[in-house]
């Protein structure tokens, strides 16, 4: 008898099952393909895996000659750069592999069948368990006119090519789309990117997507928004696809397209069997439990924030709850980090979201900053929106290289209601692009030093 089953071996699940078994539980873990699930192999690590080399080899055919640097003869070698995230994905399933026997986890190879609250088949294995974990991820969101028309990408289609295509046609200018967008059009596809929304990243301030923008049509990236793809046909060497504009329908042909409109939770038949309370996906309290007491769910299969460090807490909030230990989910602090050029970071409270009458809004140019002159970067800026009496941090938004590292001094003034005065008086580092974040401080009363 186990303590917990742990149905999935993604963030959320590897994590849950480390933690069960850190705090003195017998766990079992099952997986039907690879370890890390989506995030490790169809997502997060090879997305960034290939959005490293492109961005090297962007830097070098920008920034080389200014910079003193002679290369001669620069060109993208996509075989190189598919060997260098094979390897990333194999480091990164070797390490949790690591972990799970470390840990002494059972691991269990093949597709679990839930069969009710306390029982797990995996192939000829049964599986009894006090609790059981649901970590079954999301799965691609694909829709008609797409899904019927064969050769169509999904984001998990991306990584299996052998080949650079010349030209794509990438369906959503959300996190995934534009993520995609920045890799082909800096290593010579030509890019088309479409999004439904007034503008391309719509979870994020107008001002902060705009930047993006600029830098994606600075490399020839067409772009439509509040447009929609209305249908695609088959053509000899690719797809001809209508795109609808609020003002004209345009017909265009690309050797690819690419559905990215984001995912959903993947909840298999079994696990439907149970009867769970539904929303999205499987509902959940703020402890992880579902309707059943003893049936935990974690990560995207919930439908709420599918982001991979949100399942990972997640997991742990659950096997705290398993081994008895009072725990629950707190997302008022959650990061979202986007790797566009520049980065985009932001937690909190944004300023399209926020009472201006209750809020102070204040941004520090990139283009301010002592570091980010000696890399030759001017686009970006950091924004802090602050409660207007006491100054407690509501939210940051960093829209630079390396936000997407810089973001955690906003996450810990977030979580913990840290005002802009008590971030001031630590010392930033200098000269470094952390300091951007304490001249928007500064500026929320007006003080901004460097500006």
């Amino acid at each position: 008898m186990y303590d917990a089953v742990v149905v999935g071996a993604g963030p959320g699940g590897y994590v849950a099952a480390i933690k069960l078994a850190q705090l003195g539980k017998k766990v079992a873990l099952v997986e039907k393909a690879f370890l890390g699930g989506t995030c490790t192999n169809l997502g997060c690590i090879p997305t960034k895996a290939l959005l490293t080399t492109s961005h090297l080899y962007s830097e070098v055919l920008a920034k080389a000659r200014s910079f003193g640097v002679k290369v001669d003869a620069v060109s993208y070698d996509f075989s190189g750069a598919k060997n260098h995230m094979t390897k990333t994905v194999t480091m990164s399933r070797k390490g949790i592999e690591y972990l799970v026997k470390k840990n002494k986890i059972d691991l269990y190879s093949g597709e679990a069948r839930v069969k009710d609250a306390n029982t797990v088949e995996v192939g000829k294995n049964k599986l009894e368990s006090k609790n059981i974990v649901i970590a079954t991820g999301s799965i691609p969101t694909l829709f008609a006119p797409f899904s019927e028309i064969p050769g169509i990408w999904t984001s998990d289609d991306v990584f299996k090519m052998e080949r650079l295509p010349q030209s794509v046609l990438i369906v959503g200018g959300g996190v995934i789309g534009v993520e995609f967008a920045t890799f082909f059009s800096a290593v010579g596809v030509k890019v088309t990117l479409v999004e439904l929304m007034d503008h391309i990243l719509p979870t994020e301030d107008e001002d902060a997507a705009q930047v993006i923008f600029k830098a994606l049509k600075k490399k020839g990236v067409s772009i439509f928004q509040r447009s929609k793809v209305t249908s695609v046909e088959p053509v000899e060497n690719g797809f001809k696809s209508t795109i609808e504009t609020d003002t004209e329908k345009l017909q265009t042909t690309t050797e690819k397209v690419i559905v990215a409109v984001g995912r959903k939770p993947n909840v298999p038949d079994d696990i439907k069997e149970l009867k769970l309370e539904m929303s999205r996906g499987i509902k959940t309290t703020s402890s992880m439990q579902t309707s059943l007491e003893n049936v935990y769910a974690i990560g995207d299969v919930r439908g709420e924030i599918m982001l991979a460090h949100v399942a990972m807490y997640e997991g742990i909030v659950a096997a705290e709850c398993i081994a008895g230990k009072e725990s629950k989910m707190d997302y008022s602090a959650v990061p979202s980090v986007i790797f566009s050029s520049p980065e985009i970071a932001s937690v909190g409270l944004k300023q399209k979201d926020a009472d201006p009458d209750k809020v102070t809004v204040s941004q520090f140019p990139v283009s301010a900053n002592g570091r980010a002159r000696t890399m030759n970067e001017r686009d970006g800026f950091v924004k802090v929106v602050a409660e207007k009496n006491s100054g407690k941090v509501l939210g940051i938004t960093i829209v630079s290289p390396s936000a997407t590292d810089m973001i955690m001094e906003g996450v810990i003034a977030v979580k913990y209601g840290l005002t802009t005065r008590q971030l001031e008086e630590a010392i930033h580092p200098h000269p470094t692009l952390t300091e951007t974040i304490l001249g928007a401080l500064e500026g929320v009363y007006g003080k901004a030093i460097h500006i």
